[in-house]
């Protein structure tokens, strides 16, 4: 199983410089990403999902956040080492994001098919204005949006939020990438769309062999969509499972608490949920 290791992160710690001085946000992050598996990172907000995503790909604001401790294996080469020119041919190329929210990842003044066209532009060189428009739309037509040839010269204001989130999965596997990070993808979509995204991610990545981290707080995505699970609490890993496992057998307190917050069809309904305070010896990796 190691060889089909592609990502590796280890003991990864990441800080960031305030007003009131430097905060730490990853407290040693490890956990392997496996070729065609997704791996499902989850917890509550600020518990730092987002910023291991964003030390992965080297998107840390700067000079505020910064790595200070820490290895990022892809294939063995460690990215927190990579000089800035490399991560970002890496960037977009190999490991590849879908932000949470599309409206404020794309760009409103630009048409759908001139950012998908950048995109190529910066990773395929080699493809000619014709080439890259043509590759443009099977990719709109892979992701299954409605009337392609029409979307191309269309703005992101005037497709729907399901749409859009489908236009950054197009840009994000323009170029075929080895990983795909998913950050909460589909928190600010409805039901139906979510499930129809759900089922289009997983039916891409049968297709193309790639590894996902999917971003979640939700449990129910989790066990949908995931093949191993890395539950995070105050920036660090505190249970790494398979998915059987993890909600068959959960190890640690929070999981637990995380499994008792899931709503059940034999609860009563409309019940105010009980909240426990977690006995905070139970957490000896944060004493102190």
């Amino acid at each position: 199983m190691q060889n089909d290791v592609i990502l590796s992160v280890r003991d990864l710690e990441t800080e960031f410089m305030t007003d009131e001085g430097v905060v730490k946000i990853l407290h040693g992050v490890s956990f392997d990403v496996r070729k065609g598996r997704t791996l499902g990172l989850v917890g509550e907000s600020g518990c730092g999902k987002s910023v291991t995503s964003m030390s992965i790909m080297g998107l840390l604001p700067k000079p505020y956040g910064q790595i200070t401790k820490g290895q990022i294996l892809y294939r063995g080469t460690d990215l927190v080492t990579l000089p800035p020119e490399d991560m970002y041919a890496m960037r977009g190329n190999k490991i590849s994001v879908i932000f949470q929210d599309p409206m404020t990842a794309l760009n409103p003044v630009h048409t759908i098919g001139c950012q998908l066209n950048e995109v190529l532009e910066l990773h395929r060189p080699e493809l000619s204005k014709v080439q890259r428009n043509a590759y443009s739309l099977e990719m709109l037509q892979k992701v299954k949006i409605p009337m392609p040839e029409k979307r191309l010269n269309e703005y992101p204001h005037n497709l729907s939020g399901g749409m859009r989130q489908r236009v950054m999965i197009a840009m994000a596997l323009a170029c075929k990438p080895d990983i795909l990070i998913c950050d909460e993808p589909t928190t600010a979509l409805d039901v139906t769309v979510q499930a129809s995204i759900l089922e289009l991610m997983n039916d891409l990545q049968e297709e193309t062999g790639m590894a996902m981290i999917f971003i979640t707080h939700d449990l129910g995505v989790v066990a949908e969509v995931c093949d191993d699970v890395a539950v995070m609490y105050g920036g660090k890993v505190v249970e790494y499972a398979d998915i059987f496992d993890l909600f068959d057998n959960p190890q640690h307190p929070y999981t637990e608490r995380l499994m008792g917050l899931m709503p059940s069809l034999d609860s009563e309904p409309k019940q105010p949920i009980e909240i426990k305070p977690i006995d905070v010896t139970l957490f000896p990796e944060f004493k102190g």
